[in-house]
């Protein structure tokens, strides 16, 4: 392989700099199956942190899976203590994956996060839907509420991932009251302003609609992100059956 030409050696040579921060572990390197570590370090570095969690967290239930990914993601053991699984979500999201269904996400951060690899769905930023914010102007509603509001005819079948905004689950939790039929929410909003509440209204809907939630203020967008990557890390081995 031609090795890149340094042209800016102002803080030192690439050969200088560009070493590994870890110890290479070949065994981790071969059993690394997250499609978002395609550097040796980068597989090192995750398996080396899903090995440490799968001890404290437990490793065998798929719901174990989640939890792993979402405190690997956060840096925090005891988010796996407020995950809450309702009505099958796992299984929902891998055959949602494997039928190519849409994923549909509240804001950029979260859409940059989920995998590129292992899946042919298509992943959607809302505030994208609603460009020059005509609806939340009218209303006087967040945009991103206005972006799931504007894409309301495309939310059937689909996986529905939030991780920031509280009013964006708030109004996904009406339209499915009102009929709508996703195949998956994944809720992690966070903050203090109904980001609790709104959680709870998504685990408390009437229609048994499979869902991924945490309980309290915490959440955000790394657990939004694990939640999904690790569904279309489960699709891929079931595809591979």
């Amino acid at each position: 392989m031609a090795q890149l030409k340094d042209k800016n050696k102002e803080y030192g040579t690439l050969d200088e700099l560009a070493s590994f921060s870890i110890e290479i572990d070949p065994e981790f390197i071969k059993s690394c199956s997250d499609f978002g570590a395609s550097t040796d370090e980068a597989k090192t570095i995750y398996m080396k942190s899903r090995t440490y969690i799968q001890g404290v967290v437990g490793n065998n239930t798929p719901e174990d899976r989640i939890r792993q990914r979402c405190a690997v993601a956060t840096g925090d053991i005891s988010v796996a203590e407020i995950m809450e699984f309702r009505h099958n979500p796992i299984d929902a999201g891998v055959d949602a994956v494997l039928k190519d269904a849409p994923i549909f996400v509240d804001i950029s951060m979260v859409k940059a996060g989920i995998t590129k690899m292992g899946h042919n769905c298509d992943v959607i930023c809302v505030l994208d839907e609603d460009k020059d914010a005509e609806i939340a102007k009218q209303y006087g509603i967040t945009r991103t509420a206005a972006g799931f509001l504007a894409c309301r005819d495309r939310l059937n079948g689909a996986i529905i991932a939030i991780g920031n905004a509280p009013s964006a689950a708030i109004i996904v939790c009406r339209m499915v009251e009102k009929g709508l039929r996703p195949a998956l929410i994944v809720g992690t909003p966070v903050g203090f302003v109904n980001a609790a509440e709104s959680k709870e209204m998504v685990r408390d809907l009437d229609i048994p609609v499979p869902s991924i939630t945490c309980v309290g203020t915490r959440g955000g967008t790394p657990m939004a992100v694990a939640c999904v990557n690790e569904i279309v890390a489960i699709a891929n081995e079931k595809k591979k059956q």
